[in-house]
């Protein structure tokens, strides 16, 4: 089957990021894959080309805009799901360290089984909630990019990403629309954990009317040991 990359190309020239064929197929693949899987278990609810092209694989890139990447050596994606933003970005810096994150198992098999068809190197995916492994010295405060994608408020994703943010590092949240009032009632929380709000960036999905946030926080200082509070507490009382 053929396909228009051409959506990817551009944002990649846009972004001003190189893209090779290699990188090309291994999108195809990834989608492809991503489809099939799918059939089977619920990993997606955009399954068209161009769709998941712009909504998942360039919206997982976009962090570019507002993170100097020649910075960044290691970065964990919390809440990852079927792998975004980690595995595109992993895609586009082949030399990054990559852990996935993801508390549904089938997700992380799914995750194992596309890194090795992607021959995706130095990428972990492990199965566990963000609280739990936040306490294990393997991963608190050893990653120099946190991203994620997942839904929750930002105290709470905070709470969750910020405990694996080395001082000096960035946390980035992936965001919808216009979410000031928001960022605005985290910043207690934020304060709390070792971060502080940079910015945040907003901007529209090429060639669509979707709007995106990136909240872009950094890492000031050492999150107290007491976070993260034990697991499900983050979401049911966030700080």
């Amino acid at each position: 089957m053929i396909y228009d990359l051409s959506p990817l190309r551009s944002s990649c020239e846009k972004f001003r990021l190189q893209l090779n064929s290699k990188q090309e197929n291994q999108f195809i693949l990834y989608y492809e894959y991503l489809i099939e899987k799918n059939k089977v278990m619920n990993l997606t609810g955009i399954t068209e080309f161009q769709d998941v092209l712009i909504k998942h694989f360039v919206d997982s890139i976009s962090c570019v805009r507002s993170v100097d990447f020649c910075n960044i050596r290691t970065i964990i994606d919390i809440g990852t799901g079927a792998g975004f933003p980690g595995i595109p970005l992993k895609i586009m810096f082949p030399d990054i360290e990559l852990c996935l994150l993801d508390s549904l198992n089938k997700r992380v098999n799914f995750l194992k089984e596309a890194i090795n068809m992607l021959q995706l190197n130095n990428v972990e995916a492990i199965h566990g909630r963000a609280e739990d492994f936040a306490k294990n010295k393997q991963y608190r405060e050893k990653f120099d990019l946190c991203v994620s994608r997942a839904v929750s408020n930002l105290s709470t994703l905070s709470e969750y990403c910020l405990p694996y943010v080395k001082v000096g590092g960035k946390f980035v949240s992936y965001k919808s629309g216009q979410i000031q009032e928001e960022a605005d009632q985290s910043q207690i929380a934020i304060r709390l954990l070792g971060g502080k709000c940079e910015r945040i960036d907003y901007f529209k999905l090429q060639n669509t009317d979707i709007e995106r946030s990136l909240v872009i926080i950094d890492k000031v200082k050492s999150t107290p040991v007491k976070y993260p509070r034990k697991a499900g507490t983050p979401l049911k009382e966030p700080l």
